[in-house]
């Protein structure tokens, strides 16, 4: 179904990567499957869909079982399984563990103006408690180009700040690509480059995350933090807002609207 003997052979490039552990795996998915998950992806404008829309993201999202159809609903059930997840494990090195409530993942859709500021996902998931500590992006953008944007951005961290210091890598957007990283070496990431196709694509991925088992000492943060881009700093609404976007009990408040409700 996948590329998985990929992730092996590139598992000294995932150590060995700047600015934090991550690798990159073209042809990830069969190809006929790939092209099976593009296609059964929701209209932008799907009432189901989850919309965030603020001066820190735009994208729509949903992770719900039900509304996924064939092909989709199976790839994640594929990379749920004990086999994938213990295959994972094994090869980085990790004992992980899924997430079937799929929170943070699912689908991920960013139309024109489609922007992700630099952030760092919660690291203690909400209800399990156990620490977020793998991503599994796959895009799945047909006929997507270099001028659309969208690209994967990894950020290198300041120590003093605790803040993005700089853009260290870019990673262009490719149908069936995987970016596959490690969410525990304050690890920034985002969309380097906003979404501009004139109207004539939507940037798509699939995206799932790994737990494992907290280490002693590991800090409590259930929501993502953002960072300002250079156009926000010194801005004290754009940090208000990040503040609230944090907040565990706040943060439905300030950016999630339903399609159907904007």
């Amino acid at each position: 179904m996948i590329n998985i003997e990929e992730i092996e052979n590139r598992v000294k490039d995932f150590r060995n990567s700047i600015p934090f552990p991550h690798m990159i795996i073209d042809e990830f998915v069969e190809r006929n499957l790939a092209e099976s998950l593009s296609d059964e992806f929701p209209d932008i404008d799907d009432s189901s869909l989850f919309n965030y829309s603020n001066p820190l993201e735009k994208k729509s999202a949903l992770n719900d079982w039900n509304k996924f159809p064939s092909s989709t609903y199976k790839l994640f059930e594929f990379l749920c399984s004990e086999f994938f997840v213990s295959y994972l494990s094994k090869t980085l090195g990790i004992k992980l563990y899924p997430d079937f409530g799929l929170h943070g993942g699912g689908w991920h859709m960013h139309p024109d103006g489609g922007k992700l500021n630099p952030h760092l996902d919660y690291n203690i998931h909400p209800k399990l408690g156990l620490q977020r500590r793998i991503n599994l992006i796959i895009y799945l953008s047909k006929n997507w180009e270099p001028e659309f944007g969208g690209h994967f951005g990894l950020w290198s961290n300041n120590p003093v700040t605790n803040k993005p210091e700089k853009l260290e890598k870019e990673v262009e957007i490719k149908f069936n690509r995987a970016v596959l990283f490690d969410t525990t070496y304050k690890s920034w990431h985002g969309l380097s480059r906003q979404v501009n196709t004139g109207g004539k694509n939507i940037r798509k991925s699939l995206a799932i995350y790994y737990l494992c088992d907290p280490p002693e000492g590991t800090e409590v943060r259930e929501r993502a933090l953002y960072a300002a881009t250079e156009d926000q700093k010194d801005n004290p609404d754009i940090e208000d807002l990040i503040q609230k976007r944090a907040h565990n009990l706040f943060y439905k408040d300030h950016y999630i609207t339903k399609s159907n409700d904007k």
